[in-house]
């Protein structure tokens, strides 16, 4: 089943386990070569900035225009991440939220910098995330520049997009081997400090005020406070409730 951007969170996992074998600082300046000129106010990004959508690089995510950075990005650019990582700021890094696909794929874009000798670019999420797991079947798609598209583009059956959730759900160990550093979940789950709404994290959805009240008059049985999740343009949802050591995948195109 197509991800969308369930995709997104897939990949603030790599840069977990990246963050775990001490080769990722998220507070650390994205690694992007064109933002190291000096002067280029770009240069502040940090991975922290990009995980919680708040780089403050001008995008438009309208998906209904087919001229918008998003569906050029997508569809268009020979490589997505350096389409992403070349429009310029209309906001000071980590001040204003806004959930653009472009930054996942400026994250995907920067990893390769981030790299020891025996592993490969290509071999990241397989090698840190769909082997432990047993992800058989999990595909993630190249640009023609053989970037990832971390926004978008990974395929994966039922199953396998809910062993990545439980990895989540168990605070990122699975079968007994840690493979998100401690504290990651908690992160990932804390809401962005630009997003006023609080219902972001770090690349992954949160409840907020809103959605608590329409839970609380729709069913009383609402989420446990500690329930995040994953979503997708097409409806796809990854519940994650820790506290309950559960994890739901729905794919339905019914999702309104």
């Amino acid at each position: 089943f197509p991800g969308w951007s369930l995709t997104k969170r897939v990949f603030n996992a790599v840069a977990g386990a990246m963050v775990a074998r001490g080769l990722l600082d998220v507070h650390e300046p994205v690694r992007i070569a064109a933002w190291r000129a000096p002067g280029d106010p770009r240069g502040t990004i940090s991975y922290d900035h990009l995980l919680r959508m708040s780089s403050g690089l001008a995008f438009s995510e309208r998906y209904e225009d087919p001229f918008s950075d998003v569906t050029t990005m997508l569809f268009a650019a020979r490589g997505a991440g350096a389409y992403a990582a070349a429009r310029p700021l209309d906001a000071a890094p980590g001040t204003v939220w806004r959930y653009t696909s472009g930054t996942s794929n400026v994250l995907a874009e920067a990893l390769r910098e981030h790299l020891p000798a025996n592993l490969r670019y290509l071999d990241l999420p397989r090698r840190l995330l769909f082997e432990p797991l047993g992800m058989a079947s999990a595909v993630v798609e190249l640009d023609e520049a053989t970037t990832f598209i971390a926004s978008s583009y990974m395929h994966a059956t039922a199953r396998d997009w809910a062993r990545f959730g439980a990895l989540f759900a168990a605070d990122g160990v699975w079968e007994g081997r840690r493979l998100l550093p401690e504290g990651w979940v908690a992160y990932s789950r804390t809401s962005a400090p630009a997003d006023a709404s609080g219902q972001y994290g770090a690349h992954f959805w949160l409840q907020h005020a809103e959605a608590r009240e329409l839970a609380a008059r729709a069913t009383a049985y609402p989420l446990p406070d500690d329930a995040f999740f994953a979503g997708g343009f097409a409806g796809q949802r990854i519940t994650i409730v820790p506290s309950r050591g559960t994890v739901i995948v729905r794919l339905g195109y019914t999702l309104d």
